[in-house]
């Protein structure tokens, strides 16, 4: 197994290094937001107010509102990122780390927007009809010819594999080892809860699930956010000083103390990109996935929704964690008895730690944790039966869910160092096709966007307005129609006979 961890490392070190993803990430969001003339800042009010107030678009087609669409995305990358994943950019990194995240967040809002609105662009319909889309769809359907079909297989396959790894194991590890941590709850009895949970809300879809996350996600996030800010408030007098840090050290790099001496600006660079894109999913392509199955009356309206996940994910939670561990000084704290800095997966419990007051900091931690990683395993359940649907067919959904809730089990109880690895590994292998998709279809996204704005800046037209400015648009009657009836593997000749059902009925 060490072995094992050592190969995914050396792979995901090479995937997340200076030279290929951190550059095309980077590249592809301010290039993305170039082009879309920073619709991330300029739409973020309208895109809230759509997507926390108004909720849904009446009379869309889609099987979970806006509103929960959102919250299962948020679900799924609001996890142990925003809580271990800051903590180790900052440890490795120093403050400058938090720096580089908020760049990958604000950059990747416009990669957000963009994966978004190919997601329900290129969204069709199911065997069971319901709506399915993502990478996984529309690198094919989008960019025509071989190469598309390509990265759309890699993306499928890779964010299938990715799923048990980010999206389950790591999660339920978390989970469990806080528990044991905190309340000496046995890692095996953690694992059996959450399996028979998963399985329950797992097993109905993505109704069950958005039902569950519109209720869970909102709540979770106010209770974290809640302590973080109260943290803030009683050591205001240090946030100015951890900002400086934060902006000084992002172009400087930090000389920490316990080991970490000369960590150098790449460093921080690295590990505030890798642990952005793991705590917020900007240019991964999953989000698109949840994205294609909402309620919503045109692809750009669900794209400005989904674009407010990473700015509610790095630029409030993620912000959160990372002044807390600064402001208590948790982020170069010394262990007086080993002697050297405390582990990243300890760095949050100890701030909230110093800067609640008593000794029950850690508990609210560990609470948070809980929430954010199982709301992780539903949201990337759905992402992973979105994929099995489009490599294998719809027969295969059931026995993935099932497989999933007890693979849950599996991480609650055993180390998983290479599958920690693993997950930055096939993190990265998910983002490489997307982000080329995304180059590649941006006068698409880009033309669209503009039009639909053009006519409907403070996203209020209702389904009629948008069908007058949109009737001859091209590709519009497609896409009001499904674009796709039956899965992506119905066979040759399940499709000729609905093919031929069809032109019956119109004659």
């Amino acid at each position: 197994m060490e072995d094992l961890a050592t190969f995914f490392g050396d792979i995901s070190s090479v995937i997340w290094g200076p030279f290929m993803l951190i550059p095309l990430l980077l590249g592809t969001g301010l290039y993305l937001t170039i082009r879309l003339g920073g619709l991330q800042f300029f739409k973020l009010g309208v895109a809230l107010r759509l997507g926390l107030l108004k909720r849904k678009d009446a009379g869309s087609e889609g099987d979970i509102s806006q509103f929960q669409a959102l919250t299962t995305a948020l679900a799924a990358t609001v996890g142990t990122g925003n809580i271990v994943g800051v903590a180790t950019a900052i440890g490795i990194g120093g403050p400058g780390a938090l720096f580089w995240m908020w760049v990958t967040g604000l950059v990747g809002m416009a990669a957000k927007y963009s994966e978004a609105y190919l997601g329900v662009r290129f969204r069709g319909t199911d065997t069971a009809g319901e709506k399915s889309g993502g990478p996984q769809y529309y690198l094919e359907r989008g960019i025509k010819g071989p190469f598309g079909k390509f990265l759309a297989l890699f993306f499928a396959i890779a964010a299938t594999l990715a799923c048990f790894g980010i999206g389950n194991m790591t999660q339920g590890n978390s989970i469990s080892a806080n528990l044991e941590n905190s309340f000496s709850v046995p890692t095996w009895t953690t694992g059996l809860v959450l399996t028979v949970l998963s399985m329950i809300v797992l097993v109905g879809g993505i109704k069950s699930i958005g039902k569950v996350t519109a209720g869970f996600v909102p709540v979770m996030i106010v209770f974290y956010v809640g302590a973080a800010i109260y943290i803030l408030i009683a050591n205001v007098g240090q946030v100015p000083a951890a900002l400086g840090q934060i902006f000084s050290e992002a172009f400087t790099g930090t000389s920490a103390v316990g080991g970490f001496a000369g960590s150098a600006i790449i460093i921080a660079v690295q590990f505030g990109v890798a642990r952005g894109i793991f705590s917020n999913e900007s240019g991964m392509g999953s989000a698109a996935i949840a994205a294609a199955a909402a309620q919503t009356t045109h692809p750009v309206r669900q794209g400005l929704v989904s674009m407010t996940q990473t700015f509610i994910d790095t630029i409030i939670v993620v912000t959160c964690t990372g002044l807390v561990i600064i402001t208590t000084g948790a982020w170069n704290y010394i262990d007086p008895e080993t002697g050297e800095q405390i582990a990243a997966s300890l760095m949050t419990g100890h701030a909230f730690t110093f800067g609640l007051p008593g000794e029950w900091g850690h508990w609210i931690v560990t609470i948070g944790l809980v929430m954010f990683a199982f709301s992780t395993i539903l949201g990337w359940c759905y992402y992973g039966e979105r994929n099995i649907e489009r490599l294998v067919g719809r027969k295969a959904v059931m026995p993935f869910r099932v497989v999933f809730s007890l693979i849950v089990y599996v991480g609650c109880t055993t180390e998983l160092t290479a599958v920690w690895n693993f997950s930055d590994m096939m993190n990265g292998l998910m983002a490489l096709p997307n982000l080329i998709g995304l180059l590649l279809l941006s006068g698409l996204i880009v033309r669209e966007t503009r039009w639909y704005l053009k006519h409907d800046p403070k996203l209020e037209a209702d389904k009629a307005e948008i069908e007058a400015f949109m009737k001859d648009r091209e590709g519009w009657e497609e896409w009001k129609s499904g674009d796709v009836r039956g899965s992506s593997h119905m066979s040759r000749k399940a499709r000729l006979s609905m093919d031929s059902e069809s032109e019956r009925i119109q004659r």
